[in-house]
């Protein structure tokens, strides 16, 4: 059995992660607690985050989990406030939870072209966790850094946030939202000890994406959907996460970083 390294590259510090109970935010809570850090996890579903605790522990790690929809709008400071009064501050904010093509199913229009899309369907996405629920979580983490002088804010952002989509408007809408917001908090907070930075995942193997995920089950569509032609694991993508949270991403602030496997490197899709 894997244990902590108590000189880890998180040791010492305590992360805020949403989304945590399945994929990306799973796979952040295991390898967060393993480098020393008490892992803050929050999400909806109790037992699912349960299930990423007992990860956490059995690899070595300790942290805590805030049941929670971030769509209610004073969860976020619930979720801070607790965290503080179990560790006594907040050193990385992991801003990740959001809805993906399984969300478009379950909420048909929310995942469509703007010229099928309803203003409601619009609003479930912006207005919702995938934009203000990240505003909601920044503001409520964001004045115990500033106030400590250090922290480290990751926002999971997606490909989509840099590149156009044929549907999912209000989706890539708020992924360049985030991008962008990046880049502004980076600025505005760096020299108060503040960075913010983005990684941008392509296609993870994750419950979010399980609708679509076998289209890579073809090996043609599979290279013409991204360059290794595989989708990643939720391990890579957290992998990434873990080294802009770190102390040895100091002088990254404002970075934008793609891990979508090639797929916005290149002009034209091929073998």
């Amino acid at each position: 059995m894997a244990t902590q390294d108590n000189g880890g590259r998180l040791a010492g510090k305590v992360a805020i992660i949403t989304g945590a109970s399945s994929g990306i935010g799973h796979a952040c809570m295991e390898i967060f607690g393993r480098e020393g850090a008490k892992v803050v996890g929050a999400a909806r579903t109790e037992s699912k985050l349960q299930d990423a605790l007992d990860s956490v522990k059995a690899a070595g790690g300790d942290g805590m989990i805030i049941p929670a929809d971030l769509e209610d709008t004073s969860s976020q400071e619930r979720i801070v406030q607790a965290a503080v009064d179990a560790y006594g501050h907040v050193d990385v904010l992991v801003n990740n939870a959001g809805v993906g093509w399984q969300y478009g199913i379950d909420h048909p229009g929310t995942m469509a072209g703007i010229h099928e899309a309803s203003l409601d369907n619009w609003r479930d996405i912006i207005g919702g966790v995938d934009l203000e629920g990240y505003f909601l979580m920044i503001r409520a983490a964001l004045p115990r850094m500033l106030e400590q002088g250090n922290g480290s804010i990751v926002n999971v952002s997606s490909m989509a946030g840099v590149t156009g989509l044929y549907d999912a408007h209000a989706y890539t809408a708020a992924k360049g939202a985030i991008t962008n917001l990046t880049r502004s908090m980076a600025i505005s907070y760096a020299k108060q000890g503040v960075r913010t930075n983005t990684v941008c995942p392509g296609f993870v193997d994750t419950p979010m994406i399980a609708p679509v995920i076998n289209v890579f089950d073809d090996e043609a569509t599979s290279a013409a959907l991204t360059p290794m032609a595989r989708p990643a694991q939720p391990e890579e993508i957290a992998n990434a996460i873990l080294f802009l949270a770190s102390d040895d991403a100091s002088y990254c602030n404002g970075a934008v970083l793609m891990v979508d496997g090639g797929c916005t490197a290149r002009a034209f899709p091929g073998g």
